[in-house]
């Protein structure tokens, strides 16, 4: 976990550089910074895909979780309610997103996304302290549980890669966030968004690492994908907590929603003449939000989820793109201390990449087995 997020706040402090290394030229969005590094044809092959599959693979993810925590909230706040299916609370999730994806920018929906993080701030606290004041459960053990054979807990291990990997996923949108700066000569954009990269990675150890420590130190092998979950009381504390995790990722999925809603309209735009109109904003962002609502109502599968894009795209805009870009870009020398730390986050990332795809594709499919759809 350490190492992830040194690694991961070195390559976010290299995109933040990168985002200037012309003078007069900002490369706004990553699409951009991969045609400087890789040619104009290229370049988008390389970068484009692997950004669409974190942001969309972000989007699915918020929509399971958005909707388990609904659904955990009204079971604490309202024990004599009749239950409704988990499907339902994602879709009810989701039908926020219809109404919050026609804002026009991601400058429209920052007060949202200041709601969502001190949301995080808060849910993470209480997910920790709710576990350190519970105390350990019965029994507890932290043997490494191979139950089920040597080859599912290799696998199991993989797809724990993988979520690491997903806790720094900002890379895939740092240069859309560092083009709403304004940028002079004297005051480049890269010195206040280096500021905030630090204080957001600051934040983000605070929330993430007691979370995972205590959590693990509470219900041991056991512990649950969500922490939150596996809580019950105090039953007000934790119906909040819930509450703040959805309010949470309706700001997240927007902030990773955005940079996909501007690149397929300009691409319908620019290269299919479609007029700008408010109904192609209406058409693209609704198709959207439902292709994601569908996925995410298919495969609810939170950890599995998180693991396999954690690897699939995550490992690669996060440790290996801006380290590639950096060594064609800047060119260190060969075998100097940039270039070895480069090729070793690399090398990291390609392992990442490799190991936590197979795992949570593994799981996805093992837990499928078992899985009764649309229930």
């Amino acid at each position: 976990m350490v190492l992830s997020w040194c690694i991961t706040l070195y390559t976010m402090w290299q995109m933040i550089q990168l985002h200037e290394c012309v003078p007069g030229v900002r490369f706004d969005r990553y699409y951009d910074l991969g045609q400087h590094a890789f040619g104009p044809k290229l370049g988008p092959w390389i970068v484009v895909p692997q950004q669409i599959i974190v942001q969309v693979g972000c989007d699915i993810v918020y929509m399971v979780t958005g909707g388990k925590c609904l659904k955990k909230f009204v079971e604490i706040a309202c024990t004599n309610c009749t239950p409704i299916r988990q499907s339902y609370w994602i879709g009810i999730f989701g039908g926020s997103q219809f109404f919050l994806s026609q804002f026009p920018d991601i400058n429209s929906v920052s007060g949202v996304s200041l709601a969502a993080a001190v949301m995080s701030l808060s849910y993470s606290t209480i997910a920790w302290v709710g576990s350190l004041s519970r105390g350990r459960v019965p029994n507890v053990t932290y043997a490494y549980n191979k139950t089920n054979g040597s080859t599912d807990y290799m696998f199991r291990v993989f797809n724990a890669l993988g979520l690491i990997t997903c806790a720094y996923a900002g890379h895939a949108v740092v240069l859309e966030i560092q083009a709403t700066i304004p940028s002079t000569h004297d005051k480049p954009s890269r010195i206040p968004m280096w500021k905030g990269a630090l204080w957001a990675y600051f934040i983000n150890a605070i929330c993430y690492f007691p979370v995972a420590l205590v959590g693990y130190w509470t219900f041991g092998d056991d512990v649950a994908d969500n922490v939150l979950v596996a809580l019950q009381r105090p039953g007000w504390l934790i119906a909040s907590a819930n509450l703040m995790v959805v309010v949470h990722v309706i700001g997240s999925y927007q902030v990773y929603a955005m940079p996909v809603f501007d690149m397929i309209e300009s691409t319908m735009v620019h290269k299919l003449n479609v007029p700008p109109r408010l109904m192609l904003r209406l058409i693209v962002r609704s198709a959207y939000v439902a292709f994601t609502l569908f996925i995410a109502v298919t495969f609810p599968f939170f950890g599995d989820l998180l693991g396999f894009f954690g690897g699939f795209g995550f490992a690669s805009t996060s440790y290996i793109l801006p380290s590639v870009m950096w060594l064609r870009i800047k060119k260190p020398k060969r075998f100097s201390q940039s270039w070895i730390i480069n090729c070793a986050c690399i090398s990291v990332g390609v392992f990442i990449m490799l190991a936590s795809t197979i795992g949570g594709l593994r799981n996805i499919i093992t837990d499928s087995s078992t899985y009764e759809f649309y229930t």
